[in-house]
């Protein structure tokens, strides 16, 4: 083919790209005349391999639309020549397919294809998970929309931010600990690191996410990036603290439950020297059983809310926890140090908040308490043990004759009482 009527067949065949095709590029002429070429000389030698060298190189050059090796073919098969119809006709036939071939060949291991590349944006940018791509440098190459919900900033502010300040959306008592692991990752050149912690978003407003980070080669000539995944877990978090919360309290008063309480001695006992004691002081309201038989177990209950708030309002200073075990037993811990004296005024108290007649629905009721109170040193004490001294203690002040306190005082956990005192 002479060099004029090449050219005239390149410049055919762009404009039939064109015209087809999505094509925003420019002219490849270059490109083109190469191929077109190589494309006839491969129809003069029969060699289909050509067709397909010819639809994988429009494929690397970006032309990634399907009509690309439709139109390239009935364009191209124009320069076919020869006296053998059938000959000429086997040949252009076998480069046409190989056109097509190579092309979605090329396509399908780039992944380039238009669909694929509009899939890919679509999902990119619609994902529910949070999307961050960079380079080693830290520069943001892409990101999603809701890696920008979940930093609170907008899409386009996003690309403002340099990957290192993304760490100020993290909690300022874990950066240092995020950064390590990235470091950690950019020097490794590969592997994943995972992480669950709280974040700053940019209104102040502060939540938990979970993210994934992946070291990924480059491939060939292309940098190495880091490719990251994250996921707003705030409501699973807040979930997970109000059932800890709800396991914790007692559902009538919101004071402190029995689980809640063993915790807080154990921590109290694990913390004090050895030398110290701590002090439980177990209450239990005198013929609260005759309230609710009389006003039925809704009354009883306005009874106890009421009781509760005057308890923890009367302990409010004392630096100890009021709990409720169920039913009408109420304990406070008391810690170290000087427990002696301090259970001491926990106790009276606690007997003087209820010395006042209690008014629900117009109905007065005259409640007292009877208190077992117990101290032991804290080396060696354990919680449930303590607990059953103290409720000992308030079955001997309820044989004492109610609406007093007793005091069970421990030398030793393995020795029995030291002294034993009755107040009222």
């Amino acid at each position: 083919m002479a060099v004029g009527d090449r050219s005239e067949l390149v410049t055919q065949w762009w404009q039939a790209l064109r015209d087809a095709c999505r094509v925003t590029m420019p002219e490849p002429r270059g490109l083109l005349e190469s191929l077109a070429s190589e494309f006839t000389a491969g129809l003069r030698l029969g060699d289909s391999a050509v067709g397909i060298r010819v639809g994988e190189a429009l494929a690397r050059a970006g032309l990634d639309d399907p009509a690309v090796a439709v139109v390239s073919a009935q364009v191209l098969c124009r320069a076919a020549e020869g006296d053998d119809r059938a000959e000429v006709d086997r040949r252009v036939a076998a480069l046409a397919v190989g056109i097509g071939q190579g092309h979605q060949a090329e396509l399908d291991r780039s992944g380039a294809g238009p669909g694929q590349q509009d899939r890919f944006r679509v999902v990119f940018d619609n994902a529910t998970v949070a999307i961050a791509i960079s380079d080693e440098a830290g520069n943001l190459l892409d990101a999603n929309q809701a890696f920008a919900d979940l930093l609170g900033v907008p899409l386009e502010d996003v690309y403002r931010i340099p990957t290192v300040e993304t760490l100020h959306f993290s909690h300022p008592d874990e950066r240092e600990e995020i950064a390590d692991q990235i470091f950690e990752l950019l020097n490794n050149r590969h592997g994943t690191i995972r992480m669950e912690r709280r974040t700053i978003r940019s209104d102040g407003t502060s939540g938990w996410a979970t993210f994934s980070v992946t070291y990924v080669p480059g491939a060939e000539d292309h940098r190495d990036y880091l490719i990251a995944f994250g996921k707003d877990v705030t409501e699973r978090h807040l979930l997970e603290e109000e059932l800890q919360r709800q396991a914790r309290q007692d559902a009538l008063t919101g004071l402190p439950n029995r689980w809640q309480l063993l915790d807080a001695i154990g921590s109290v006992i694990a913390a004090a020297p050895a030398d110290d004691r701590v002090g439980l002081c177990f209450a239990d309201l005198d013929r609260f059983k005759e309230i609710n038989d009389r006003y039925g177990h809704g009354f009883g209950d306005r009874v106890l809310t009421t009781v509760a708030t005057r308890l923890s309002e009367a302990l409010a200073d004392l630096d100890c926890l009021l709990a409720r075990l169920g039913g009408d037993e109420f304990v406070a811990l008391v810690p170290p140090p000087d427990a002696e004296t301090r259970v001491t005024d926990v106790a009276e108290r606690m007997l003087a908040a209820l010395s006042e007649a209690i008014v629900v629905d117009e109905h007065r009721v005259q409640v007292s308490v009877s208190i077992g109170a117990v101290i032991e040193p804290c080396a060696g004490a354990q919680p449930e043990e303590l607990l059953d001294a103290a409720d000992r203690g308030l079955y001997r002040a309820k044989i004492a004759g109610r609406d007093q306190w007793v005091l069970h005082v421990l030398d030793a956990p393995d020795h029995p009482a030291a002294s034993e005192r009755p107040r009222s």
